[in-house]
């Protein structure tokens, strides 16, 4: 058509032209044609309009024929738009006519369904997608292989773009939903269980696997997050499906790890233990029946070892709850069962479950019980049987051993047959009618024969408590012949005490057994107050004995017609209490000690509770217990500690209710303020009970029996990290003591007697100034403690230095052990202020230290075989901890990193080897578990127990029965949180007490040690409860780890040139570094060192220095590593310099 078009306009131009060339002849003017010229330009742009038309045509039919697999719609997308351009750039003119408006719709188009054809490319789409869309546009069509673009641009996309985006959005969420189930399915498919035999029965037991629990965790998480997406309608039904499977799994899991739990712990109990079965006949019987099928499920699951399969068996977790349900019951008989063994015999409440279990389930051998009696009684830990004809023990007990090894004879044998409870009480009754047997027949004879003769005839306690009965009737005799007139009556009596007095101490220098030793050096401690409490009444001429002085004291008295012993102080009166105590030091009475004494018993006369309050060192639990050990009673002390709770507590209430022993809880107010304000009503109900004169009351819902000579007491610290307030209805029930200062001097002076020294006054006297001086003139640390505790120690080493070499003289014996215990701990800086002091208070006096030759040359062996160097001063260090272990049972090794801590422990530990001792050493961290990992916790809802960490290394250790040393070392920061729940193991208590009512006692050959390299955090009551052996950096320096790292190099030259360049630079680095330079972090000179070390280890190899390399070699080498390990840390401006100074 435009060519017909543009034939007639050809035409029409020629004869256009030729009327202009006849009209130019004829000079006529001719019309401008303008429609003609106006046709011209129209069919030119028409023409280009056509031709663009008809590229793009061809273009886009050439596309449509593209089968849907092989578009490429970037190329597409590229062309399109230089179409749109192309059109863009058309004349004007054609903008208004259809061809162009159709041509520009349909590039247009083309474009917005090439970006819908891109999107439905998305390899998410599926089927089910197509058939969406095919909905949406309303033409159908068949999307497979052959499918070409033409098909889907029949669909119009470009009217349904928003539709087709939502498609493909819906789509892609779908394929990763698909992709989620689909990793879930090949997860599931491959977990399996982890199985473990029983110990007892090779049933096999589901093995906690973490990666098990945590995957189950993550994929219900990820399966409850889809179903809350809106694209979840396609997979509902499988998502659903996994939902089920995984969460049935999961309540399985849990429930079969606590059936399995439950039934582990029972199965010990109702099968393993014939005692048990016999006396809860019914529970056993259920327990069978669930034995059987617990067994069953456990041989069935072992079969199937997929995770899912086994766990979505039909009716598996309803077996399962069946199972529990049962278990709960036989937990419960059991738990009321131990209750009524607890009611029968209450000191079972101060020891744990399974320790009452394993009683009950020997109760029948008294043989294998014995273990547990140090736990039951104050200090009995055996008892001696009488043996039949085959040398076998019979059940007929002879008599008892104190842990020291004191042995007393039962007045009369105890037949320890039948139930454990029945003569268990029968034990108790023959214990205390054996001590009171004991005491008539000592306080009958004790005028028959010299005092120092008569204490040997009698167990300790006895001996000293018939003491102080004749001391109290010797000083009422004393008054009834002073009103008779004879004035030097005191005197002459004060005479004879000074006689006794002196004639202990004579027998003490002498040669005694140990067990002897120790009850001479109680008898002089309590001989020395009588003594002092006679010459002050004579000072201040007291003539009656009515006066307060003499009524204040604690004085003990026999009741001849009932053969009962009282003691009296003030206007209250105690019945003795003939609890066997063994052979056990005891405290010197000071004035302060009689003050807490007249609060402690006047609180109880007057039925309320003590507590002494003050700082740390002051004695005030100490001072609880003895005046418990003076009254024959039973004392458990408790470290309170934030696992307690109202119902731990309240089981310990109703054990001291029912043995009427006494209660002291260590650091009270370290339990959480809710649970004191329940304590309060608990110690309200026991008080009230014993003011009405009850014999039996109602405590936390239950009726129990009351003795009344039950006290409690509780102790406390002022202010420190993780101390709560006291309740004002706690603090009502509670008589408050002050325990401030403790008379020092005196102290010292007695247990100086005690330790058999004559001169003990001047002696104390110099010991007190020398602390007094050191607290006042050297400096501060942290880990300084010059109070009770360390005096104590000292005093202790004394004691055995003066046994050791009686014939030295004594303020040498005292002078060596001052100087030589206290030097550990004492920093480089204060060393030579307290060698100075030492020197002014004993002048002219150079004692040498105190060697154990032998035992040095077994340390520089244990040394040598480490690797390390056995310089003076490292060997001096573990011999100093061997010594302060001896006297302290826990230990603070502290000092810097890289001061050699840990080398320290590992030889004395390779020491002790050498020596066959056969050592035992377990460390830990404390602070990579929470504290309830570490002592453990009780379940609040289950009242099950969670074992700690150091609660079972403890026990395991006080269970092993050779007599080496066994250390626990724990080697972390000292944090106030956990540390202060170890106060009653690092104090002269040694027993850790744990939330569950178990005591775990520490043994005499079982040591703490704490590796440390500060004190800053800890309490005052931490810091004086152990022994301190400080690490001066000045004392290893750098030369012998640095010689022990050369020594393991392997060529000989390498070593040798080694050696010449740390000896040529180290020691000018260093010093430069010291006073030249600043460093962006503190970094040790050790650990720069170690890193020089290691940065040669890298540099030196084979390649880099072969054996016949020259020396200068290695000094370039050298150089290099020393460059980076001591400039590292340095500021950038200063590096320079260092290069410089190297």
């Amino acid at each position: 058509m435009l060519d017909t078009s543009h034939t007639e306009l050809k035409q029409m131009e020629t004869t256009m032209a030729s009327i202009y060339e006849s009209a130019d002849l004829f000079e006529v003017n001719v019309p401008e044609y303008k429609q003609l010229k106006q046709c011209r330009k129209e069919v030119c742009i028409l023409k280009e309009l056509w031709d663009t038309i008809s590229i793009v045509n061809s273009s886009m039919n050439d596309w449509e024929t593209t089968k849907w697999k092989h578009i490429n719609i970037e190329k597409m997308e590229l062309e399109c738009k230089k179409f749109a351009k192309d059109v863009r750039n058309l004349d004007k003119e054609m903008r208004s006519w259809d061809a162009f408006c159709g041509l520009d719709n349909r590039v247009k188009n083309i474009l917005t369904s090439l970006r819908a054809v891109s999107e439905l490319q998305n390899p998410a789409i599926r089927e089910r997608h197509w058939n969406q869309l095919m909905q949406a546009t309303g033409v159908h069509f068949t999307m497979d292989a052959d499918t070409v673009l033409a098909d889907l641009l029949r669909l119009n996309l470009h009217n349904f773009e928003d539709e087709v985006r939502s498609i493909v959005d819906k789509a892609v969420k779908e394929m990763s939903m698909e992709k989620v189930v689909k990793e879930l399915k090949t997860t599931w498919a491959s977990m399996e269980f982890q199985y473990e035999p029983h110990p007892r029965t090779n049933v096999p037991l589901l093995k906690s696997d973490e990666e098990l629990i945590e995957t189950l965790e993550d994929n219900q998480v990820q399966l409850q997050n889809m179903m809350t997406s809106k694209y979840i309608a396609f997979f509902l039904e499988e998502v659903s499906f996994w939902q089920r499977k995984l969460s049935t799994a999961d309540s399985v899991i849990s429930i079969w790890f606590e059936v399995q739990r439950t039934w582990s712990h029972l199965e010990s109990i109702f099968i393993g233990s014939e005692d048990i079965r016999s006396q809860l006949p019914e529970d056993s019987k259920r327990f069978e029946g669930i034995d059987v099928d617990f067994k069953e499920l456990a041989y069935d699951a072992e079969k199937t070892p997929n995770v899912v399969e086994a766990t979505n068996k039909p009716g598996l977790y309803e077996q399962l709850e069946d199972i529990q349900n049962r278990l709960s019951l036989c937990e419960k008989a059991l738990a009321e069962y131990l209750d009524t063994k607890r009611l029968a015999f209450p000191r079972f409440y101060f020891i744990s479950s399974s320790d009452l279990l394993d009683i009950l389930s020997n109760g029948t051998n008294p043989q294998l019980v014995q273990r547990h009696l140090a736990k039951l009684f104050d200090n009995m830990a055996k008892m001696k049987f009488q043996m039949d004809s085959d040398q076998q023990p019979t059940k007929l007990s002879l008599g008892m051993y104190s842990k020291e090894e004191e042995y007393v004879s039962f007045s009369e044998p105890c037949d320890c047959s039948g139930q454990v409870e029945s003569w268990l009480n029968r034990v108790l009754d023959h214990m205390r009618a054996t001590v009171r047997h004991e005491m008539t027949e000592a306080v009958m004879a004790y005028e028959e024969k010299a005092r120092e003769q008569w204490l040997f005839d009698y167990p300790a306690q006895v001996a000293l408590t018939s003491t102080q009965i004749w001391w109290t009737t010797e000083v009422g005799i004393a008054f009834a012949r002073l009103e008779e007139g004879y004035e030097n009556a005191m005197k002459e009596y004060y005479k004879k005490q000074v006689t006794q007095l002196n004639t202990l101490i004579t027998m003490l220098i002498g040669q005694l057994s140990k067990g002897d030793r120790q009850k001479i050096m109680t008898i002089c401690t309590i001989d020395v107050h009588a003594r002092d409490v006679v010459a002050k009444m004579i000072a201040q001429k007291v003539d009656n004995a009515q006066v307060f002085l003499w009524l204040s004291q604690l004085r003990h008295r026999w009741a001849d017609e009932e053969k009962h012993c009282y003691a009296n102080i003030c206007d209250a009166q105690f019945l003795y209490s003939y609890e066997y105590l063994g052979n056990t030091p005891r405290l010197v009475i000071t004035p302060l000690t009689d003050r807490c004494y007249i609060t402690l018993t006047q609180s109880l006369h007057l039925t309320m509770s003590g507590a002494p309050a003050g700082p740390a060192g002051t004695g005030k639990t100490e001072t609880t217990k003895d005046l418990g050990r003076a009254l024959g009673i039973m004392v458990y002390v408790f470290n309170c500690s934030e696992q307690m709770d109202y119902k731990s507590c309240g089981n310990i209430y109703k054990g001291l209710s029912q043995t009427g022993a006494w209660g002291c809880f260590d650091e009270f107010n370290r339990i959480s303020v809710e649970v004191l304000s329940v304590v309060a009503v608990q110690v309200k109900s026991i008080q009230d009970a014993i003011r009405d004169k009850k014999q039996n009351f109602n405590f936390l819902g239950e009726d129990i029996k009351l003795v009344p000579s039950v006290g409690i007491f509780i102790t406390m610290n002022p202010g420190y990290a993780g101390r709560t307030e006291l309740p004002e209805n706690l603090k009502a029930l509670f008589r408050p003591c002050a325990m401030v200062v403790p008379d020092f001097e005196l102290i010292c002076e007695i247990m100086l007697v005690a330790e058999g020294f004559i001169e003990a006054r001047l002696l104390a006297r110099k010991f007190i100034t020398l602390y007094q001086l050191c607290k006042e003139l050297l400096s501060k640390q942290d880990h300084y403690d010059w109070g009770l505790r360390a005096i104590k120690s000292v005093l202790v080493v004394a004691g055995s230095l003066k046994r050791g070499d009686p014939d030295r003289p004594e303020d040498q014996v005292l002078m060596r052990s001052l100087r030589d215990f206290n030097i550990p701990k004492i920093v480089t800086d204060d060393m030579p202020v307290f060698m100075g002091l030492i020197g002014d208070l004993f002048p002219a006096l150079d004692v040498p230290r105190k060697r154990d030759l032998g035992f040095e040359s077994f340390v520089k062996q244990a040394v040598l075989e480490l690797k390390l160097q056995p310089e003076d001063n490292f060997v001096l260090k573990v011999v100093q901890l061997e010594e302060l272990l001896a006297v302290r049972h826990s230990v603070f090794v502290v000092g810097n990193a890289g001061t050699g801590k840990s080398q320290v422990l590992k030889s004395l530990n390779k020491t002790y080897h050498i020596m066959k001792r056969r050592p035992v050493w377990t460390d830990l961290n404390p602070k990579a578990v929470t504290n309830d990992e570490l002592f453990g916790i009780i379940n609040p809802a289950t009242r099950e127990w969670k074992d700690g960490l150091f609660s079972s290394i403890m026990r395991d250790l006080a269970n092993i029965t050779h007599d080496g040393p066994k250390w626990i070392v724990l080697d972390g920061d000292i944090d106030p949180m956990w540390i202060e729940s170890l106060n009653t193991v690092m104090d002269d208590n040694k027993v850790l007490t744990l939330a569950s009512n178990e005591r775990i006692p520490l043994n005499p050959t079982m040591r703490l040690l704490f590796e440390i390299s500060h004190l800053r955090t800890a309490t005052p009551a931490t810091v004086s409860r152990a022994g301190i052996l400080y690490i001066n950096p000045a004392d290893l320096g750098w030369n012998p780890p640095a010689s022990s790292w050369i020594d393991k190099r392997e060529v000989q030259s390498e070593r040798a040139n080694l050696t010449i360049l740390f000896d040529k630079y180290l020691p000018v680095c260093l010093d430069t570094l010291r006073t030249r330079f600043k460093k962006i972090i503190p970094v040790p000179e050790q650990s720069m060192v170690q890193m020089l070390c290691y940065l040669l280890e890298c540099l030196l190899t084979k390649e880099n220095t072969p054996p016949d390399c020259p020396k200068e070699l290695y000094e370039v080498y050298f150089v290099f590593a020393a460059v980076w390990a001591f400039g590292g840390a340095l500021f950038q401006d200063q590096t320079c310099s260092l290069i410089v100074c190297s």
